[in-house]
């Protein structure tokens, strides 16, 4: 079945500025429009020095440390393959999780914290989530136009909308709510803000890996992360309400 472009383009786009919107609009002192525009953009322009850092994982440190991801990328279970383990942690928690979050970390830490309305813990929980988002769409768009012809576009657009769309949410969420704690509680401690990295690179590389190995595991642990991030987001939101930042 042909479906309009049109669809297929709305399909793609709306999902990640939909919940884009539905964070913005949950906080109680909403951010400037145009701050939010340049985080999304930011968080577009990952891809950029993330393409650089791909080549260098895969074909300098790879290699490195011995490690072929060919195997990984041709491996088929219904071949009876041994599944390249390796390979697989490599590619699933640092190719793609360690460097995506690590560069969405990074734009929040020195361009977002530096914006004079970012002045609560949940304003980082917004930009955390935007920038999120915006990588998440120009990987939706990659993903979607790219897809191998055999497979419907508009069906991995609705795929993606409910699965690898709101990871990225949730981890820009997960991301910002410790990072706003670090950054407003005037704790000197550096534990929140290495919570603010490494547990949404967790969340990320396992249901990346999940996703590998099991056709419903990466959902349940997508369904965990996501009531997760919720509850953080809650709790922020009545301290906010109760004016305890």
């Amino acid at each position: 079945m042909n479906f309009s472009p049109a669809i297929i383009y709305l399909a793609t786009a709306l999902p990640p500025v939909i919940l884009g919107l539905i964070i913005w609009k949950s906080d109680r002192f909403q951010e400037p429009g145009k701050f939010l525009f340049a985080s999304f953009l930011l968080g577009v322009a990952i891809i950029f020095p993330l393409d650089f850092f791909i080549i260098v994982t895969e074909h300098i440190l790879a290699p490195l440390l011995h490690l072929d991801i060919e195997l990984y990328r041709d491996w088929d279970p219904k071949t009876g393959a041994v599944y390249p383990s390796a390979e697989a942690a490599f590619q699933n928690f640092f190719r793609a999780a360690f460097l995506e979050e690590g560069l969405k970390f990074a734009l929040l830490i020195f361009f977002c914290v530096r914006l004079a309305d970012l002045n609560e813990p949940m304003d980082a929980i917004v930009y955390g989530t935007i920038i999120s988002l915006g990588f998440a769409t120009l990987e939706n768009f990659e993903y979607v136009y790219s897809a191998d012809p055999e497979f419907s576009a508009l069906a991995i657009a609705i795929i993606r909308a409910i699965s690898a769309i709101p990871l990225h949410a949730t981890c820009g969420v997960v991301m910002g709510y410790f990072f706003g704690l670090y950054a407003f509680s005037g704790s000197s401690s550096k534990i929140l803000l290495i919570q603010s990295l490494v547990i949404p690179i967790i969340i990320h590389a396992t249901y990346n890996f999940l996703v590998d190995v099991s056709d419903v595991l990466w959902f349940f642990v997508l369904l965990a992360a996501i009531f997760y991030a919720r509850s953080l987001h809650l709790k922020l939101l009545t301290l906010q309400s109760e004016k305890k930042f």
